[in-house]
């Protein structure tokens, strides 16, 4: 067994940027470059597989778990498609986009509970986190920002940074017309008078 000294530690961790936009460029290589297998190790729930740690690294060892499981969630919402999703938006704005013709978000009861049960867990949710992906994914939504996910996730438990409370803001925002259905209804209602 070889004994790594503290400069080759060193230098293995600083190999690694320790942020999300790394560890999303190297998913989203896997799936551009179709790497399935790897990307079904990430898939993999229980022991860690090589691909687990590989994506732990990207945190170093403080923010390890979080780059794993955000990993995982990413290899959850990739399973069987071609083309990566970067996805955008935070989690919030990201389970608006949750439900079925009836209601999206806060007009769907299912993606309400869904979320209550998110935010209002004091340790991370990896469950209804991954609930959430999964649901997107069958909804064929985009996901959040893989690279925000990951630093929301890493700040979850700063009482500053009110993670959750700001998910919530982003939820519950009412629905706002776009422009072209704005001007679509300006027209038309020139038309008539």
């Amino acid at each position: 067994m070889t004994e790594y000294g503290d400069a080759e530690v060193a230098s293995r961790h600083s190999a690694f940027p320790h942020d999300g936009t790394a560890l999303v460029n190297w998913l989203t290589t896997l799936v551009r470059n179709r790497e399935y297998g790897t990307l079904a190790d990430l898939r993999r729930a229980g022991k860690p597989t090589s691909a687990h740690i590989r994506a732990g690294w990207y945190g170093g060892d403080d923010h390890r778990e979080v780059f794993e499981r955000t990993a995982f969630l990413f290899a959850v919402y990739h399973q069987g498609r071609s083309e990566p999703s970067y996805g955008h938006g935070s989690l919030g704005a990201a389970a608006r986009r949750i439900g079925d013709g009836i209601g999206r978000g806060t007009e769907n009861p299912g993606a309400q509970r869904l979320f209550d049960r998110i935010v209002v867990s004091r340790r991370i949710p990896w469950r209804h986190l991954g609930h959430a992906i999964t649901r997107l994914r069958s909804c064929d939504q985009p996901p959040p920002s893989w690279t925000r996910l990951t630093e929301d996730l890493i700040r979850w438990n700063d009482r500053k940074a009110r993670i959750a409370y700001g998910w919530s803001v982003e939820f519950h925002a009412p629905v706002t017309r776009s422009r072209a259905t704005q001007r679509e209804h300006t027209l038309r209602k020139d038309a008539t008078t």
